[in-house]
């Protein structure tokens, strides 16, 4: 009588990576960026050139971004160094909006709204609710491959909140963590490391 052969249990869960973006004039000024669309600088560039040799060895196969050009030239960055083509932008992988507060550094920020509300903000639930969501969809929309989505700060924070109930700390440019998992199961793989 043959022996018994266990069924296979289940695979690997998907990685991804969420990548912050290089360094803007207005990261390195402390401004408050949201929506506002600021391009990298010169050292966000090589931010975000160091960052993909480190990722280069890792096997990602796909990349996308969020549509606002400091996160789309990051990606391009990564794309060119691992041999990847760059997926189209996603709007729903934007910054969280925040409103009259955009382009405001702290100290200024606290002086004009004293009481820590910012006419036109994105409320934080919402943006934790956006990111889940927009994991979801692009790991349903790409299946197991190893898929790297360069976004933003505050959204990548909240992403990782609302998918593994993890509350990360700020992120660096050009930082990333690797989440595992997809539908409704997520876990935190890596947290974030400097480029």
């Amino acid at each position: 009588m043959p022996a018994h052969t266990p069924a296979p249990g289940p695979g690997p869960a998907p990685v991804t990576a969420l990548v912050r973006h290089g360094e803007t004039d207005w990261n390195r000024d402390g401004r408050l960026q949201g929506r506002t669309d600021i391009p990298l600088n010169d050292t966000g560039r090589a931010q975000a050139q160091a960052l993909a040799e480190q990722l280069k060895s890792q096997g990602w196969a796909a990349i996308t971004s969020s549509p606002l050009s400091r996160a789309r030239e990051t990606a391009q960055i990564i794309a060119a160094e691992l041999g990847l083509e760059l997926l189209p932008p996603h709007d729903d992988l934007v910054e969280r909006q925040f409103g009259e507060a955009e382009g405001g550094t702290l100290a200024e920020l606290r002086g004009r709204f004293p009481n820590g509300e910012r006419p036109g903000q994105e409320p934080w639930d919402d943006v934790v609710a956006r990111g889940a969501a927009a994991l979801r969809r692009l790991r349903a929309e790409h299946g197991d491959v190893p898929l790297v989505v360069v976004a933003h700060g505050t959204f990548l924070r909240a992403t990782v909140e609302g998918l593994t109930g993890v509350e990360l700390p700020r992120m660096a440019n050009a930082t990333s963590v690797v989440l595992e998992g997809s539908g409704g199961q997520w876990s935190l793989a890596r947290e974030p490391q400097r480029a």
